[in-house]
């Protein structure tokens, strides 16, 4: 039958694995790094998955495509949250449970507890006012919020000396380009640090970062760290 079906342009997809985050259906999946509509059958066509796209790479077009096969769909998901150690059915590496298994380590006495670097608040893109006082002559620091637990010295390394905004690309249902764009645009922002984890989910905020620059119509100094699930600095 000809329907209204999800499309997938690889050359625009970062890999950042939103839409197959937002894909209740299970439709979509990661592969070799790009999105990809795994099954027809799974995409019901209420497209879902479009505004979670921080690249614009899903489009809808009518094509030849097997009917959404509801009863499908529960039962693949039903046995993807009953196979033992699966990701969850969206497939995202960032989804993936382990361990990490670390050596003791002694607690630190009260006189060499580390003290909080944040000068401002909100830290939420989301919340943060674009004409904040404190963005100007700024050197701005955009994390991902997993980076902050994941890596042990992350306010001496980077919350110092900069001002914070913080989001999550995967679980925000927002567009933080268009914020961004506004904060550099109306500000005289120094820098710009990315600091991102290696899941690919983590490449929306990433992108959301240099969507802006290009668009703030500003030459900004930018550069991306990326950390490792088991906390280590990779980049």
């Amino acid at each position: 039958m000809v329907r209204k079906i999800i499309h997938i342009d690889e050359e625009k997809c970062n890999g950042c694995g939103a839409c197959a985050a937002a894909c209740h259906e299970g439709a979509i999946g990661m592969v070799g790094g790009k999105a990809r509509l795994l099954r027809d059958d799974y995409c019901d066509g209420l497209g879902d998955c479009l505004p979670a796209c921080p690249t614009g790479a899903i489009t809808f077009v009518e094509r030849e495509a097997a009917a959404y096969d509801e009863a499908a769909v529960k039962a693949n998901m039903a046995a993807a949250m009953n196979r033992q150690g699966d990701t969850l059915p969206c497939g995202c590496p960032g989804s993936q449970s382990k361990s990490i298994h670390r050596r003791p380590q002694p607690v630190l006495r009260p006189m060499d507890a580390p003290v909080s670097r944040l000068s401002q608040w909100p830290v939420q893109i989301k919340l943060a006012p674009v004409n904040a006082p404190y963005f100007d002559g700024a050197k701005l620091l955009v994390a991902a919020d997993c980076t902050a637990f994941a890596y042990g010295n992350f306010h001496n390394d980077f919350i110092a000396g900069h001002v914070t905004l913080v989001g999550c690309p995967k679980l925000d249902a927002v567009d933080y380009s268009e914020k961004l764009t506004e904060i550099l645009r109306r500000n005289e922002i120094q820098s710009v640090t990315v600091v991102r984890m290696e899941v690919p989910c983590c490449g929306g905020i990433e992108q959301a970062v240099k969507t802006a620059l290009q668009r703030s119509g500003k030459f900004i100094p930018w550069q991306v760290v990326v950390i490792g699930t088991d906390g280590g600095r990779i980049s």
